[in-house]
């Protein structure tokens, strides 16, 4: 996966816009682009994807502190990123919305399901523990998994854009 310097460029660019988003809308707890951001990277550029998702990861970890929090980063979104990768190809387009923004919402849902196991270890919390952790944040999850499937309108216009971009731009 050697990038040219301008995929450098675009995908710094990318993971800053991703972290930028995020910021903004810190004022409305479990509610941000990020979903949207990387099933639409995905779709357009694949495994290179990981690329501005993981610089979006690193920014956080700079700009708000390498702690606890931050090291299931490591993965989680990873795993949407895997999610949207197992998807056909060839998904008829009056779907690819509905099913962009199904993905992202289940992701959504499972969130905190996701992150507790680097909780568990990270705490020494036993199974039980652990699923007392998953259990209280469930009503954060529904907002989250609720919140990127309405953000997830915008992932196949995005997806159209970046396409467009990249056919038209010089390599």
């Amino acid at each position: 996966m050697k990038l040219t310097v301008r995929e450098t460029a675009v995908f710094a660019m990318l993971g800053a816009i991703m972290y930028c988003s995020k910021m903004i809308m810190e004022i409305v707890p479990n509610v941000h682009l990020l979903g949207a951001f990387i099933v639409a990277f995905t779709v357009v550029y694949r495994k290179k994807a990981l690329y501005p998702i993981y610089v979006f990861i690193l920014i956080t970890g700079l700009m708000n502190g390498f702690a606890t929090w931050w090291m299931p980063y490591l993965y989680l979104w990873a795993v949407l990123w895997g999610m949207t990768m197992l998807l056909p190809k060839n998904i008829p387009d009056k779907w690819k919305p509905l099913i962009y923004m199904s993905v992202s919402a289940a992701h959504g849902y499972l969130y905190g399901t996701l992150y507790a196991p680097a909780q568990a270890i990270l705490f020494g919390l036993d199974f039980q523990g652990m699923i007392t952790w998953v259990i209280a944040g469930l009503p954060w999850d529904v907002i989250h998994g609720t919140s990127n499937f309405l953000c997830g309108v915008l992932i196949y216009p995005m997806v159209k854009l970046l396409q467009k971009i990249e056919k038209y731009s010089v390599a």
